[in-house]
């Protein structure tokens, strides 16, 4: 199989204006508004988001570039996470990651000031060694180490963009990658609690239980870039 190189966001400038990437991916339309969306990232700069556990202190590893949040592979830095939390809400976000990589999209932390909490997967699945140690419970759209996607699921190529989607309504979670759902489940259902006393998770004090929380973009040290980072609050049940 042959190497596919993920192209550095200056280098995808480059073909694509800016305004592209700030009017088309990062704003919303008139409809979404009305059904209480807002952005999570402004397509121009990281309002919003903070270091994890390091509240108001500047930014360090992640960078804006052509209206995608971008972290370059050994850039350093930490995991950032929003400044606000949430506790029900639907959010969508687009990414796509480099060779070798691995992030994912963190939320429902039982500690705001620590990177541990339930992990949307987003990982090089074909060459990144965790996703070949794991299996599917740590490749893409899995519930890291919880849940594992879909055989079939569908993902882009390294490089190219992939879309997802996470719902969390009361107890009720799911995941979605490119329109189709990889992951559903309930938080304090008799299957997660088994689930995690299996996992690496068994012994974290208050982890798998509802909560309100930053969402967290995760540092592992790859190339990873997200952009059109949306998100609605949903009425609690």
């Amino acid at each position: 199989m042959s190497r596919r190189i993920f192209l550095p966001i200056a280098t995808v400038g480059s073909m694509l204006t800016a305004a592209v990437f700030a009017g088309d991916f990062n704003t919303l339309t008139d409809a979404e508004k009305g059904a209480g969306w807002k952005l999570l990232f402004d397509g121009r700069t990281l309002d919003g988001w903070q270091p994890i556990g390091q509240a108001g202190a500047p930014i360090k590893g992640w960078v804006v570039q052509d209206g995608v949040i971008f972290h370059a592979k050994a850039a350093g830095g930490g995991d950032i996470v929003t400044v606000e939390n949430f506790g029900d809400f639907e959010l969508t976000w687009e990414w796509k990651i480099g060779f070798a990589a691995n992030s994912g999209v963190k939320y429902e932390l039982p500690d705001a000031t620590k990177g541990v909490g339930f992990e949307y997967q987003l990982l090089d699945d074909e060459n990144e060694p965790d996703g070949k140690r794991g299996g599917r419970l740590h490749q893409t759209g899995s519930l890291y180490d919880l849940i594992e996607p879909p055989a079939e699921k569908k993902v882009s190529p390294i490089g190219e963009w992939n879309s997802s989607r996470l719902v969390v309504k009361g107890s009720h979670v799911e995941q979605w990658l490119n329109g189709a759902k990889t992951v559903e489940f309930d938080m304090g259902s008799d299957d997660l609690k088994a689930r995690i006393a299996k996992s690496k998770y068994a012994k974290l004090p208050g982890f798998g239980e509802k909560t309100k929380s930053p969402i967290l973009l995760q540092d592992h040290g790859g190339e990873i870039a997200f952009r059109a980072i949306k998100l609605r609050v949903l009425a609690e049940k």
